[in-house]
């Protein structure tokens, strides 16, 4: 079990592990052998996310959800199998962290008495310096 937050760990029969070879440099290693960790999480049939935190992370990881309603992480950023391994896990617990928070509730505010008569004063002088720009009236 991979521990989240209190009330909230996965399974880790949830999760699916595919090794690959990864890019970029690195000579002979990057070339024989299978270090890059590419993991798989189905949030949309997860047992052990709430209804409400699965669907904050369907959105929060909406580039990385496949279709069906698969999370796919890829961690290469190692040399070795077991660090990329450890990193995708803790991008994952991260990501699942981030939508278990609930989001703060938005009030709405007006602006105070003193900030309205700040904006219209400040609009008037504005004017006024306008105003005095104009060539004078012609004397007829």
């Amino acid at each position: 079990m991979i521990q989240i937050t209190d009330a909230i760990a996965i399974d880790e029969s949830e999760l699916r592990e595919e090794f690959v070879r990864a890019s970029g440099p690195g000579g002979q290693n990057v070339n024989k052998v299978a270090t890059a960790v590419q993991l798989r999480f189905d949030v949309a049939h997860s047992l052990s996310l709430p209804d409400d935190v699965r669907q904050r992370l369907m959105s929060l990881a909406r580039n990385r959800i496949t279709e069906e309603g698969v999370l796919i992480i890829d961690a290469r950023r190692f040399r070795t199998q077991a660090a990329n391994r450890q990193d995708a896990i803790e991008r994952l617990v991260e990501l699942v962290r981030k939508a278990a928070q609930e989001p703060q509730v938005r009030r709405k505010t007006r602006p105070t008495l003193a900030s309205k008569t700040r904006r219209l004063e400040s609009k008037r002088r504005r004017g006024e310096a306008k105003r005095l720009r104009e060539p004078p009236p012609e004397a007829e």
